[in-house]
């Protein structure tokens, strides 16, 4: 991460965003500094519009949190009517000592 806020000072503070200043940055700030990965860094942001990429970013989770409380708020509006809660998540309150060795045996299949 140490390298990404790096580029994105360099790009708050308007200096061109190159291995030496980026480096620079990084040594300044005291992270042991890998020349491949500040390589592969700069390359990889050759074509991108940091400023543009950051406001796309902050924007998605707001746009999130907006419609959760509007829907929210529909749900605060009508009191009484019942609000049946529903989740994606499977019921596991079944007790069966099959379903139990079953589960198991998944687990060991996936982790070996």
């Amino acid at each position: 991460m140490e390298y990404v806020y790096a580029a994105l000072i360099l790009n708050e503070s308007g200096e061109e965003i190159n291995e030496d200043n980026l480096t620079d940055v990084l040594d300044a700030a005291g992270v042991d500094v890998e020349e491949s990965r500040v390589k592969a860094l700069v390359a990889a942001l050759e074509d991108v519009d940091i400023d543009e990429a950051v406001a796309d970013a902050a924007a998605v989770p707001a746009a999130g949190g907006a419609a959760g409380a509007g829907a929210a708020e529909e749900a605060g509006d009508d009191e009484d009517d019942e609000v049946e809660e529903t989740s994606d998540v499977p019921d596991t309150t079944d007790d069966d000592d099959e379903d139990d060795e079953a589960s198991g045996e998944g687990l060991g299949e996936l982790f070996g």
